[in-house]
C-alpha cells in the first residue's frame, strides 16, 4: 500500500519534497496545493493535480500525510496546527525558541481530529537533535556545542523576504574557526551565540527602499540576528540571482565528555554534514517524516510529534528484518 502524500505549498522545499517522494516506492504523491496562482506551478510530475489552498478541504480522507512547506517566520505557526485537524502532517518548523509554544498550539489541533502532527523536521532542529540527545546520553559529564554553516539558512533568508522593500534575499550562517578549532581540540570553551556564528545577508530591495530601516530591522530581529555579528550587502536582484542561487549549508553537532572514575579520559563525538541543496536535503527528512508519521497513525497514537519521540525503524522504509540484517 503507497502512502498518499500531499504538499501544501510550492517553493524550493516543496519542489524538494515532490522529488523525494518519487524516490520512495512506498509513497504516492496526490496532490500539490498551494496560495498562488495554481496555474502559474508547473510540477515535476506529469499529470499532478495542482490545487488552491482552499481546496485542502475536499481532500480529507484521501491523503495519508500532508507535507507543509511554508516558512517558519508566519506560515508554519498558523497552517500546522489548522491542517493537524484534519490530516496527518510534517513542517519543519526552525525557530528554535519557539519550538515549545508551537509543538502546544500543533498537539492541541492534532488531537482536536485524532491527527499525528510531526514538527521540527529537518537537519537542526531535527538530526542534530538526534545526535546530541544520543551523545549526552552517553556522555553524561560533557558539553554540546553546535556550529552551522557555511551555508544558506532557508529560514533566516525567508524572514529577511518578509521585510517590507526586500524582494529577495540570501543569509548566509558562517562558523567562528577559531572556535570550532578549540572544541575539536577539547578545551571545552563557554561560547556565546555570537562567538560560534556570524551571519552574512546580501539583500535586493525594491528600487526607493529606505535601505537603512532594512538593515536595522535585520539586524535587530530577535531569535534571528539579534544575537549574532551581522553584516548586511544590498545587491541587484540580477547580482543576487546571479552569485547566490544556490541553497549550500553544512553544520557540525559536538559533544565533548570525560569518563574515568576521575575524568582522565577526554572523549569528542562529532556529526557533521555538508549539503550541496539545503531544501533538498531537508525534503528528504520530511518525506521520511511523513513515514513514520502514518506507521504512528496506524498505531493509533495522536497529537505532537519531533523527532526525539519517533522510533528510528519508523523512518526508514525498510522492515525489521532487513534494518537489523543490513544496519546492526
Amino acid at each position: 500500500m503507497s502512502i498518499k502524500i500531499g504538499i501544501y505549498g510550492y517553493g524550493n522545499l516543496g519542489r524538494g519534497v515532490e522529488c523525494s517522494v518519487r524516490q520512495n516506492a512506498d509513497m504516492e504523491l496526490s496532490a500539490i496545493f498551494t496560495r498562488r496562482d495554481p496555474a502559474s506551478i508547473t510540477p515535476q510530475t506529469a499529470g499532478l493535480s495542482v490545487l488552491s489552498a482552499s481546496d485542502v478541504t475536499s481532500f480529507i480522507g484521501k491523503i495519508d500525510v500532508m507535507i507543509l512547506c511554508g516558512g517558519s517566520a508566519t506560515d508554519l505557526p498558523k497552517q500546522t496546527p489548522e491542517l493537524a485537524a484534519f490530516f496527518n502532517v510534517v513542517d519543519s518548523f526552525d525557530t528554535h525558541a519557539k519550538i515549545p509554544a508551537h509543538f502546544a498550539n500543533v498537539d492541541a489541533g492534532a488531537k482536536s481530529g485524532g491527527h499525528v502532527a510531526v514538527i521540527s523536521a529537518g537537519w537542526d532542529p531535527g538530526l542534530f537533535s538526534l545526535n546530541r540527545a544520543y551523545a549526552a546520553a552517553v556522555l553524561p559529564q560533557g558539553n554540546d556545542y553546535t556550529f552551522w554553516g557555511k551555508g544558506v539558512s532557508q529560514g533566516h533568508s525567508d524572514a529577511i523576504r518578509r521585510i517590507s522593500g526586500v524582494v529577495d534575499a540570501r543569509q548566509y550562517t558562517v562558523p567562528v574557526e577559531s572556535a570550532l578549532a578549540a572544541v575539536r581540540g577539547g578545551e571545552n570553551p563557554v561560547l556565546s551565540a555570537r562567538e560560534k556564528m556570524t551571519r552574512e545577508c546580501f539583500v535586493a530591495a525594491e528600487e526607493g527602499a529606505d535601505l537603512e530601516r532594512i538593515e536595522r530591522e535585520i539586524k535587530t530581529m530577535p531569535n534571528y540576528f539579534a544575537d549574532y555579528d551581522t553584516t548586511v550587502r544590498f545587491v541587484t536582484l540580477d547580482e543576487l540571482l546571479r552569485d547566490h542561487g544556490g541553497m549550500p549549508h553544512a553544520g557540525v553537532s559536538l559533544r565533548t565528555g570525560r569518563t574515568g572514575m576521575s575524568g582522565e579520559n577526554g572523549h569528542v563525538m562529532e556529526y557533521s554534514l555538508k549539503l550541496d541543496s539545503n531544501p533538498e536535503f531537508t525534503s528528504s527528512i520530511l518525506t521520511a517524516c511523513a513515514r513514520a508519521a502514518f506507521r504512528l497513525a496506524c498505531a493509533g497514537q495522536s497529537g505532537c510529534k519531533t523527532m526525539l519521540d519517533i522510533p528510528p525503524a519508523y523512518l526508514s522504509a525498510m522492515s525489521g528484518d532487513e534494518l537489523r540484517a543490513t544496519l546492526l
